[in-house]
């Protein structure tokens, strides 16, 4: 059974985002342009799931399925888009995850969004204490349904991103 778990922040989460990279880098080669540690465990103090978020960006979507039982070897779990179009997304740890890999090709909208929301939080670390206070709260009355975790978090990221998107813009950030 997956259990939701939220912890405080660690530095290792840095070393393990620099760590799983370069392994990443080593299969797909000159396919990434850019690879990016996104989601919680990038932003320093905040409070969230032990999952590393790496997002590759790459020349040509369609080439990432050609690596599949590379990563397979590597531990991760290929899943297609699920649910995403455009994206390809591993995970690794089953019920135990460490690691989750959302690839998109340069120029797919959602990079400047997942980009946007680090760099907003960081940026405002009284919402990322607002957003890690959420998360332990939600952790502690769902521990064992990983679904209601996720959708009571639901209204927080989408006002975050709507945030997070005018700051960028007002702020002339172009990811």
């Amino acid at each position: 059974m997956r259990r939701v778990e939220v912890v405080c922040y660690t530095e290792e989460w840095v070393h393990m985002f620099e760590k799983e990279s370069e392994k990443i880098k080593e299969i797909f080669g000159d396919l990434i342009l850019n690879i990016h540690h996104i989601g919680s465990t990038s932003i320093p103090g905040m409070r969230a799931k032990p999952i590393i978020d790496i997002m590759p960006v790459v020349s040509d979507i369609h080439q990432v399925d050609d690596f599949n039982e590379e990563m397979e070897n590597l531990g991760y779990e290929a899943r297609g888009e699920n649910g995403i179009p455009g994206r390809r997304y591993f995970q690794k740890g089953g019920d135990h995850r460490t690691h989750h890999v959302h690839i998109y090709e340069c120029g797919n909208p959602e990079i400047a969004k997942h980009l946007a929301f680090r760099d907003y939080l960081i940026a405002h670390p009284e919402d990322a204490e607002k957003y890690g206070a959420l998360k332990q709260a939600l952790a502690d009355q769902f521990p064992t349904d990983i679904e209601s975790y996720i959708k009571g978090k639901d209204a927080f990221i989408k006002d975050t991103i709507r945030k997070a998107q005018l700051w960028a813009k007002r702020n002339k950030i172009v990811y």
